[in-house]
């Protein structure tokens, strides 16, 4: 049984073999001048759609923001965010790692400080079609996408590249790498992590915790009705009113007025996502702004006028989701002997994908220590745990919820310039 599919922070690392400013006079079309409300930036960005299949009309919307210095020399960095349904723009681009924030009434922005274009050229893509701007002509496509059509989310994407560079005699797409923050690694592994979660962080009873593992089959793609009510009666009963993927921040209670998220057990978005600087409402700004006419001619979105309004997440996407693997654990072998750079985080707050499920299903993958666990620092205060793996660097964030560079950004931007370096996580 896969206990949840949720808002996955992923990316990959691709070295530059060619001057990206150079573009072509048909890719000029694509720049951005100003976003409304934006403040001054010299770094320059790009935004527009790329068909991906012409026959049924299947269009994916990207944005690119170039590295603020030496644009021409710093790494292409991919970020994906997964739901599956959910935008990489809402996300990404809007709350955790992109060069704005989007003020309370989505009327301007401000600059991120800890913008991760700071060192490197950023491409969110919002995928598959159906998510944000992404559109398709053939509605057939929102009800029965799923991770090939989407090209797929990491790490099978990286897998997809690895094998289509070994095709040919020289590296055709260079990539160095990728690095995942609180994803769904290996369904059984996970939901018993989860659960484990759920009871040493005292979010639910002893005799709930004990229902659950009794009554749930995590081996099994179905659901038996006591576990239903068991997991049902944790999250109705046990949970409070809290957000679960940030246990220990408020949540957006204007937001939750307005929208009752349903709360499932499998396969989906628990609920609403939700300090310093963390304001549980974000999301609600981004939908603001980027409904906005003005907004959209600036991006040079949304050209063919779809008849929905720009949200978040795709809850169509997100209930016809149709063939998720239930493990990435062979895949991660097969790239770590591939020799990719492999990073695992996890923000320690989030109880929807846990430090425990990854911890769980990690260990599976028998990989010889290299670094022992050992706390990481940035700004004289420890910013999490690592152990460095023969193949794989694990890292947790300490104080960070499922979407880390929104509640930790400091030291998600200095684990992510761990990782661009190749180098450990300071040990002071």
């Amino acid at each position: 049984m896969a206990l949840i599919r949720v808002l996955l922070l992923l990316c990959f690392i691709f070295s530059l073999t060619t001057n990206i400013l150079a573009l072509p006079k048909e890719q000029e079309l694509d720049r951005i001048s100003a976003l409304p409300g934006q403040p001054p930036v010299k770094f320059s960005q790009f935004s527009g759609y790329v068909t991906v299949n012409e026959d049924q009309g299947r269009a994916l919307f990207y944005w690119l923001t170039e590295a603020t210095s030496n644009a021409d020399r710093k790494p292409l960095v991919l970020w994906l965010n997964g739901g599956p349904g959910c935008s990489s723009v809402a996300y990404g681009a809007s709350e955790e790692i992109g060069p704005f924030r989007i003020n309370k009434t989505g009327s301007s922005l401000y600059l991120n400080k800890y913008s991760w274009n700071r060192v490197a050229n950023i491409l969110f893509l919002e995928s598959p079609a159906g998510v944000g701007y992404s559109y398709t002509n053939t509605s057939s496509n929102l009800k029965d996408s799923g991770d090939k059509r989407t090209g797929h989310y990491v790490p099978q994407l990286a897998q997809k590249i690895y094998d289509y560079n070994k095709k040919h005699s020289r590296t055709i797409i260079n990539l160095k790498g990728f690095i995942v923050g609180n994803a769904v690694t290996d369904n059984y592994n996970d939901n018993i992590g989860t659960v484990t979660y759920w009871w040493t962080h005292s979010i639910i009873s002893d005799k709930t915790y004990k229902s659950i593992i009794k009554s749930c089959d995590f081996k099994s793609d179905k659901t038996s009705q006591k576990c239903d009510n068991a997991v049902n009666y944790a999250m109705n009963h046990e949970f409070g009113d809290i957000d679960q993927y940030s246990i220990y921040t408020p949540s957006c209670k204007a937001s939750q007025e307005k929208t009752k998220y349903p709360i499932r057990f499998k396969n989906t978005l628990i609920g609403l996502k939700r300090f310093s600087g963390y304001d549980p409402c974000s999301e609600s700004y981004a939908e603001k702004y980027y409904n906005r006419p003005d907004v959209q001619k600036a991006l040079h979105a949304n050209i063919t006028r779809i008849p929905y309004k720009w949200t978040a997440c795709s809850e169509v996407l997100l209930r016809n989701w149709k063939d998720s693997d239930a493990s990435m654990l062979p895949i991660y072998k097969k790239l770590i002997a591939g020799g990719l750079r492999i990073w695992v985080f996890s923000g320690d707050t989030d109880s929807v994908v846990p430090v425990t499920a990854t911890r769980f299903s990690l260990s599976h993958l028998n990989l010889k220590t290299k670094t022992p666990w050992y706390p990481w620092y940035t700004g004289g205060q420890v910013g999490g745990w690592t152990e460095v793996y023969d193949g794989v660097t694990f890292a947790t964030v300490r104080g960070a919820g499922h979407e880390v560079p929104l509640f930790q950004p400091r030291r998600a931007f200095v684990l992510f310039q761990s990782f661009l370096s190749g180098k450990d996580l300071p040990k002071s």
